[in-house]
């Protein structure tokens, strides 16, 4: 604010600087859309490894393209992912286990406890539940476990009241990432474990034999030894070590380890005894008068719980490709996402129809108008032979627009879950290139050539010559080539409005993906002139801030022209907006680049000389 002066001396006040700047936008993170093993349906999740798709969508599958896609993308250079699971509708069920209680006569069901996602992934979770806590009469523990027995989450001192501030459904399903749970009756779950009754004041006399039983195992152990125990356990928590260093010390059965790895822990007066396993057969039961006299068998359950009834999700179809624009489903669950830039949907080469595969290309497009996004579509799997890709091209004519590119044909890798050779299609490898090429040269550069190599590729499953390459390099078909030494690259950079008949002004990748970067990064940077004062100063700063914007650009070669003058201009005064436009509250702003086309065909004239005389 103006400074008010009201004494003698200096005022150093601040102004606000009239430069803004405009950074551009990401240009390569790219959108899989398609079925995976596991993960949120229909929920985009950010990625920035194949690692995090792992843990995130289960890692490759053999029914899943979209995993080998995401798998070569960041193989080849990609860095930033987004991935949307799909599967066909009404399929797909996650896993579940409805724990009970019996501190009624009869077993009640307490809590149930669900996979977060569908799939039969959630098969391998296992539950457990113990009650030591510091109120161990009123609240519990839960563990999630997997089948190796590795805890992966585990949350304390849980209550079933709906009031306390340890709601098991608001610590749980607010801090796991694999389980939901529902609490179904104000009683606790019971305990995994066999669970004695409470012991007295003093205990009993310890010095009896007693059969333990786990699974179809029997052993006979001492409780306590004289001759070899030392002092007599006075407490709970010492009859507890004592006995699970007397269990541990019985012979298992061999490969197994649930006498090995038994757990006897104290609880107010009772004792838990857990095997050391996670199949829930492998029960601890205390046999014998012995047993009963000293109450070791108070309940007994399973060592764990385990989740079941998941199953995976059908194969997507192209309704659940496309999705809902109203439930956010399929494709259109990117709308809410910014930065998206390549769009790549693998399951529509395997498609037996090309119809329907067209029929997604098209949904697809109009999404990457709307959004600013480009689209990578595989060519046909049914595309064995260059014969049969030139008879099918015309089933993509419907769809010959600027914001998507086609490529063939499909690339053979092998596959980390066989060992073998394998074909698969190539939008998610090239997706990669595109990254690559973008941070190596920018975006302006057309992702194709010796330097577009494709690391990993054995083979193509359709090799081509020059001459049956100049067959649909004019049809715009972005091939894919092999060249001794260099090795497989691509060798196209046209988009599917590319064919020579068109005539397109958007002809080549490069060119329409530089123009969607200035749209976006200008969309973006220029928001700051709504609701400013519409006059020549506002219009003076516009030409400054993307004028700035534009010649950063040209620095780093983006346009064509040896001058700023005959690279870009910047237009915004009287002449773009008139006052009739500033009556009705709108300024014009008129940007124009030359940008720089692939040099597509290079042409090495050679002349032989005459040989030179003298006169």
């Amino acid at each position: 604010m103006p400074t008010i002066p009201t004494y003698p001396g200096v005022y150093i006040e601040e102004l606000p600087s009239s430069v803004r700047t405009i950074t551009a936008v990401s240009t390569s993170v790219t959108a899989f859309v398609g079925a995976t093993r596991r993960g949120p349906l229909d929920q985009p999740v950010t990625l920035t490894s194949f690692a995090d798709f792992e843990r995130r969508f289960g890692g490759l599958a053999a029914q899943s393209p979209v995993s080998y896609a995401v798998q070569q993308f960041f193989l080849n250079g990609g860095s930033v992912a987004v991935v949307v699971r799909v599967a066909a509708a009404g399929t797909g069920a996650a896993a579940a286990a409805t724990l009970t209680s019996t501190q009624t006569s009869t077993a009640t069901p307490v809590l149930d406890v669900t996979a977060v996602e569908p799939g039969l992934w959630g098969g391998t979770l296992r539950v457990a539940v113990d009650y030591r806590t510091p109120t161990p009469g009123d609240t519990f523990n839960l563990q999630v476990f997997d089948t190796s027995g590795a805890v992966r989450e585990s949350f304390a001192d849980l209550s079933v009241q709906d009031g306390s501030p340890r709601f098991a459904e608001t610590v749980v399903n607010s801090g796991s990432a694999v389980v939901r749970v529902k609490v179904r009756a104000a009683s606790r779950p019971d305990p995994v474990g066999t669970v004695s009754k409470p012991f007295a004041a003093a205990l009993p006399d310890l010095t009896h034999e007693v059969q333990v039983k786990i699974g179809d195992v029997t052993r006979t152990v001492r409780i306590y030894d004289p001759a070899v125990d030392g002092a007599v356990p006075t407490t709970v928590t010492e009859l507890a070590l004592l006995l699970e260093r007397k269990l541990r010390a019985l012979p298992d059965a061999p490969g197994k380890r649930v006498f090995a790895g038994t757990r006897v822990t104290a609880f107010g007066r009772q004792l838990q005894a857990v095997a050391g396993s996670t199949d829930p057969a492998d029960v601890v039961r205390f046999l014998g008068e012995a047993a009963n006299n000293l109450g070791l068998e108070g309940s007994v359950s399973p060592p764990v719980f385990a989740l079941a009834g998941g199953q995976d999700g059908g194969a997507p179809g192209l309704t659940d490709l496309i999705g809902s624009e109203a439930g956010k489903t399929g494709i259109q669950a990117l709308r809410d996402v910014q930065d998206v830039n390549l769009l790549v949907l693998p399951e529509l080469a395997g498609y037996a129809d090309v119809d329907d595969a067209v029929t997604v290309v098209s949904a697809a497009q109009a999404l990457c108008v709307e959004k600013r996004m480009f689209l990578i579509v595989d060519s046909p799997q049914a595309w064995t032979t260059l014969d049969a890709a030139r008879a099918g091209l015309s089933a993509f004519d419907s769809v010959r627009g600027d914001h998507a590119a086609l490529y063939f044909p499909h690339l053979e890798l092998v596959d980390p879950l066989t060992g073998r050779l394998r074909a698969f299609p190539p939008s998610g490898t090239v997706a990669g290139v595109i990254a690559r090429t973008d941070g190596q040269r920018g975006v302006w550069k057309a992702p194709a050539g010796t330097e577009a190599g494709l690391p990993g590729v054995r083979a193509l499953t359709v090799p081509m010559t020059d001459r049956e390459n100049g067959l649909l390099n004019p049809l715009a078909v972005n091939c894919l080539r092999t060249f001794p030494v260099v090795g497989p690259v691509v060798w196209g950079a046209r988009t599917l409005a590319g064919a020579d008949v068109l005539g397109s002004q958007w002809k080549y990748v490069p060119v329409r993906r530089l123009a969607l970067m200035l749209e976006e990064s200008l969309y973006r940077g220029t928001k700051w002139v709504v609701f400013e004062p519409n006059d020549e100063r506002l219009w003076a700063q516009i030409r400054l801030n993307v004028g700035t914007f534009l010649h950063s650009l040209f620095q780093q070669g983006a346009f064509q022209g040896t001058s700023a003058r005959s690279a870009y201009f910047v237009k915004c005064d009287r002449d773009t907006t008139t006052q009739d436009d500033v009556n009705r509250g709108v300024v014009n702003v008129v940007v124009g680049f030359a940008p720089l086309k692939p040099a597509e065909f290079v042409i090495v004239k050679i002349e032989q000389l005459a040989g030179q005389f003298e006169v």
